[in-house]
C-alpha cells in the first residue's frame, strides 16, 4: 500500500464509527421486464381487446390465457381444444379474436388477395360460385382476412404484447440464473484483493 493509500485509510478509521465500508441498498436494483404478475399482464391485454374488438367467443379469462400460452408454445390447436374442453373451431375463433394467427390460418385452395379482390368489386360476382368453395370455407377465409385487417391496423400490437409477457417470465428466470451465476466475478476481476484494513 502506498503512503496515500494509507493515509486515507487512517483517516476513515479516524471518521468512521466502525471499520467497515460496505452500505445496504436502499433500492432494488431496476428490472427489464413488467414487474406485474404474467396473469395480470395478459388479463389486460385481453381486457383491452375485449373492449375494443367484438369478440366471437365468450371466455373467462383463464381459458385466455392458456390459449395465450399455448399458442406462443406452439401447441397445436387439437391438443388445446382437449385441455380446455371445447372444440377446435372454438380454439380457432379465439386465436382469431385474440389476433392470434398460424400460417395454417390462411392456407387455403384459392388466394387470400383473391376473396379480398372479391369483396372489394363493384361487381355482383357471388364469391362461392367465383372461387369455387363451399360456405363454411368461405366464411373462414372471411374470418381470417377480418382478424389480418384488425391486427395490421393495431400494427400488430395486441400479439406482440402478449408474446413480450409469455417470453418475459423466460427472460427474467434466465436473466435471474445468470445473475447469480456471475456473481461479482467480472466486477473484481484484476482488482487488488489483499488489502488490510
Amino acid at each position: 500500500m502506498d503512503e496515500k493509500t494509507e493515509e486515507l485509510r487512517d483517516l476513515f478509521l479516524d471518521v468512521a464509527d466502525d471499520g467497515t465500508v460496505t452500505e445496504t441498498q436502499e433500492e432494488t436494483p431496476g428490472s427489464l421486464t413488467d414487474e406485474r404478475p404474467e396473469d395480470e399482464r395478459l388479463d389486460d391485454v385481453i381486457g383491452r381487446m375485449e373492449e375494443r374488438y367484438a369478440f366471437d367467443t365468450d371466455w373467462d379469462s383463464e381459458r385466455y390465457r392458456r390459449l395465450v400460452r399455448g399458442f406462443f408454445d406452439e401447441e397445436s390447436d387439437a391438443d388445446l381444444a382437449a385441455e380446455l374442453e371445447v372444440d377446435e373451431e372454438s380454439i380457432v375463433r379465439a386465436r382469431m379474436d385474440l389476433h392470434l394467427l398460424r400460417e395454417s390460418d390462411a392456407e387455403f385452395s384459392f388466394e387470400l388477395r383473391e376473396l379480398r379482390r372479391l369483396r372489394t368489386d363493384e361487381a355482383n360476382v357471388d364469391p362461392i360460385e367465383e372461387l369455387e368453395v363451399d360456405e363454411a370455407t368461405l366464411e373462414r377465409a372471411t374470418r381470417v382476412i377480418e382478424t389480418q385487417d384488425e391486427a395490421r391496423t393495431a400494427n400488430d400490437r395486441f400479439r406482440d404484447e402478449f408474446e413480450e409477457i409469455v417470453t418475459d417470465g423466460d427472460l427474467s428466470s434466465q436473466l435471474a440464473r445468470d445473475a447469480r451465476e456471475d456473481g461479482l466475478k467480472e466486477a473484481t476481476e484484476g482488482m487488488e484483493n489483499d488489502l488490510s484494513m
